[in-house]
């Protein structure tokens, strides 16, 4: 079974899920490399204006695949495709010219996190929730959360660790909405149909504008971000 499956659940919307759920849905270099080939094939899709990302099982995700960073540190090989994998990877989730709704099923942790701000909307289960435990043994990606939610709340997560719930991220706007757990698949479905009764092309000349205004640097690696 694909570790990224691809769906269409409504017109105009297609749903990437994470199916690595033995794995907490890490985003090892399959994984990472499936988003961005799930992206890119979307984007050029006429019919899509809308792609929900979301997490199978419990954990949205709990980031990058520690035992294959692990493995990098001594095989310089693995080491630059893991590294060029994650670039392309973080640059297809935030210059994707559609609209990104992350639907945050459980803990999104580390990368898991990245990913769900990477993303234009976020929508939360209640047992969402966020933090950057790699802050100990490593960088940190700091501009996407800047761009969120400015520069006090970011510079609080990303350098102190601590972890927000799903209410606390509804309150400093990490989130737009938090449901039932249940709930989730719905109501990250209704959001995105709301957003796709706009047209096309005004969606993607308004990514781009968004994209114009973020704080970050597009053209970056990994480790820029």
């Amino acid at each position: 079974m694909t570790l990224v499956e691809v769906d269409r659940p409504a017109d105009g919307v297609a749903r990437l899920t994470l199916r690595r759920e033995a794995k907490r849905n890490a985003l090892s270099i399959e994984v990472q490399a499936g988003i961005a080939d799930g992206l890119e094939a979307l984007a050029a899709d006429d019919a899509v204006k809308v792609v929900i990302i979301t997490g199978a099982g419990p954990v949205f995700s709990a980031g990058f695949d520690l035992t294959e960073l692990q493995a990098s540190l001594g095989d310089p090989a693995l080491s630059e495709q893991l590294w060029a994998t994650s670039d392309r990877y973080h640059g297809a989730v935030l210059r994707c010219p559609l609209v990104t709704i992350a639907a945050v099923n459980g803990p999104a942790l580390a990368g898991g996190f990245d990913l769900a701000v990477l993303c234009d909307l976020r929508i939360a289960a209640a047992s969402a929730r966020f933090a950057h435990p790699e802050r100990t043994f490593g960088d940190v990606v700091y501009g996407p959360l800047h761009d969120l939610v400015g520069g006090a709340v970011a510079r609080d997560l990303v350098m102190t660790g601590r972890e927000v719930g799903a209410a606390d991220a509804l309150a400093l706007h990490l989130v737009s909405e938090v449901v039932p757990d249940a709930d989730l698949a719905d109501a990250a479905l209704a959001m995105a149909v709301r957003v796709a009764e706009a047209p096309a092309d005004a969606l993607r000349r308004t990514k781009a504008k968004a994209l114009r205004r973020a704080a970050v640097a597009l053209d970056g690696g990994t480790l820029d971000l």
